[in-house]
């Protein structure tokens, strides 16, 4: 048994505050849950194995020399905001395969891997898994040999060591979370594998199932290069609750992305986000490619037309501009593989509109650098977009809407108080409350779905606001730990933290759409309510709200609306009740003009 000192890694992860992009989000739990060790420490009292405390014995990592590869570097993000990087090879040996990685992970993760290495046979048949790492300041030795279905782990942590032997399909993968070098070798069992394929995984004493979900083919350009990947979505059957992701494979079966949206992390191939790179995902007849000089850089978009035959004998159209939120989503504003400004801007070319979607300073192939942005700069990048859609030759300059989704609604308000070259604003999804108090209501939402005691709960929100203080004041930092403030204290956060739409919104005189979904977690649904009050303080300026139900924040029909529930959506389409809210609503505005 235990000692009380010996914490396991599934509670350390579940009380680890997480703070990305300045908002805390609670109740991580890794990908395994690591439900058979009680942490790399120990095991659970009954589990197989010695279990027996004794000081720490040498781990032996055997080494096989390989031939050289070229190293993959990927970036670690956590809601959106970078945390750590790892750099993974895949080397053909005498023996089989190699896969090598090492990297470090920030809070919440707070891993240094020195050295993960896991071999496989020529056909993919587990050999041994060693890992030398530093995982919460303590130093981590661990070691899975595999003969046949056997598995031997030995595990080295904290001044103790444990040993144990597992039952093991031939042919498991051996996945250690949160490490994500061994994850190649989960690519190149996807790269041809159908949907219903169960592909067995192991890591340190627990065995689950992966189950292979739907797939898709993605294209993404590097300038004139086409890379060619294959998408697929997956479920990972671990003891505490299933956790779904996507995994991106390239054609040549090398790992470049995996992202698990419940837990809001991603790790991404360096080489593909780069700015040279965009994913096409939406793509209409006569799309066509936008420059468009913003303050000492280029932002570029997709400009869509009206069909042939819709277009017919007009000789200009109303334009809309889409705005996204904040983040690393491009001009399609792709969450959990849905293109919703993809799908908008077809639904809305189609109404008749030429719509332009870009991508945000420092995304995609936009120039400029996102980290010392704030609000008021990406309003001057959208009024930037504006300027130059009514200069173009086929847009009626009189008739430019502007259409914001979540944070970039924000943006959009902002830009509309300041130019009136804005004539009719549409806002979806997005808070009404200052950045402060809904960055707290996220917390707080958050911490009502985790199973954490009272006090720490409580103890979250009063760590939270500490951090808000220090952001909008710049006092205080010094009883904040040092990990959280290299996270929060940017520019954007604390424009956000200081934005408030009551004042915005005063000062915007054009026609207001408000879209809100029922089925909302991510901004709670009143917000349209007090938006519309705010609105209508108004003199003489028309507003329209629209309340769809069933909708979720990505405005896809749903059954919760809870991001864990995102991935599984089948029904991966924008709403027509949205589309058909916004299209039927600028008709009306426009018409009056």
């Amino acid at each position: 048994m235990l000692c009380s000192s010996m914490v396991s890694i599934r509670e350390s992860l579940l009380t680890l505050l997480m703070v990305a992009g300045g908002i805390a989000v609670p109740g991580f739990t890794g990908f395994t849950g690591f439900t058979g060790f009680t942490g790399f420490t120990g095991f659970t009292a009954g589990t197989a194995g010695t279990g027996a405390e004794r000081a720490p014995t040498a781990i032996r990592t055997q080494r096989t020399a390989s031939p050289a590869s070229t190293p993959a570097r990927f970036t670690i993000f956590f809601r959106t905001v970078p945390i750590g990087d790892e750099t993974i090879s895949v080397d053909r040996t005498a023996d089989g395969w190699t896969i090598t990685s090492s990297g470090h992970a920030d809070a919440p993760i707070d891993l240094v891997a020195r050295d993960v290495r896991v071999r496989y046979t020529a056909d993919w048949k587990p050999i041994d898994l060693s890992i030398d790492a530093t995982l919460r300041g303590q130093a981590l030795l661990a070691q899975t040999t595999v003969t046949g279905t056997s598995a031997h782990s030995t595990v080295a942590q904290a001044g103790l060591s444990n040993e144990r032997t597992d039952v093991v399909a031939a042919d498991a993968l051996l996945l250690p979370s949160p490490m994500w070098g061994p994850f190649e070798a989960l690519a190149q069992r996807l790269a041809t594998a159908p949907s219903g394929t169960i592909i067995s995984a192991y890591t340190f004493g627990v065995s689950f199932p992966i189950q292979v979900k739907a797939s898709a083919d993605e294209t993404l350009m590097m300038g004139a290069r086409a890379i060619h990947a294959r998408r697929v979505a997956i479920s990972m059957m671990t003891p505490g609750a299933p956790v779904d992701a996507e995994v991106w494979i390239e054609d040549n079966g090398r790992l470049m992305r995996v992202n698990v949206p419940a837990q809001r992390i991603e790790v991404v191939r360096n080489d593909i986000t780069s700015v040279a790179v965009r994913r096409v995902i939406v793509a209409r007849p006569g799309d066509k490619e936008a420059r468009i000089p913003a303050n000492g850089f280029n932002l570029a978009g997709t400009v869509s037309t009206p069909p042939p035959a819709s277009a017919s004998g007009k000789k200009v159209w109303p334009a809309v501009i889409l705005t996204g939120g904040s983040g690393l989503t491009d001009r399609d504003e792709v969450v959990s593989g849905v293109p919703i400004f993809g799908q908008l801007s077809s639904a809305l070319a189609d109404a008749g509109f030429m719509v332009l979607r870009y991508d945000r300073r420092g995304v995609g192939q936009s120039g400029g650098r996102a980290e010392a942005a704030t609000i008021d700069d990406y309003s001057d990048d959208l009024l930037a977009v504006v300027g130059a859609v009514r200069r173009m030759p086929n847009v009626d300059g009189k008739r430019v809407a502007v259409v914001g989704y979540g944070d970039g609604a924000v943006v959009a308000m902002l830009a509309a108080s300041r130019n009136k070259g804005i004539t009719a604003l549409a806002l979806l999804s997005t808070f009404a409350t200052t950045g402060a108090e809904f960055n707290m209501w996220q917390v707080t939402h958050g911490l009502e779905r985790a199973t954490r005691p009272e006090a720490e709960r409580q103890e979250t929100v009063d760590l939270q606001k500490r951090i808000q203080a220090a952001v909008v004041t710049g006092v205080g930092w010094d009883a904040i730990p040092p990990q959280y403030r290299l996270q929060a204290d940017v520019p954007w956060f604390k424009s956000f933290l200081t934005f408030d739409p009551a004042r915005v919104l005063a000062k915007v005189s054009q026609p207001l759409l408000i879209v809100q979904g029922s089925l909302d977690k991510e901004v709670p649904p009143s917000s349209a309510d007090r938006l519309e009050e705010l609105a209508r303080q108004r003199k003489n300026t028309p507003v329209d709200i629209t309340r769809v139900a069933s909708v979720n924040h990505l405005l896809l029909p749903a059954t919760t609306g809870e991001v864990s529930e995102y991935v599984s959506l089948k029904d991966g389409q924008v709403s027509p009740a949205v589309s058909g809210a916004v299209t039927d609503w600028l008709r009306k505005t426009f018409a009056t003009r």
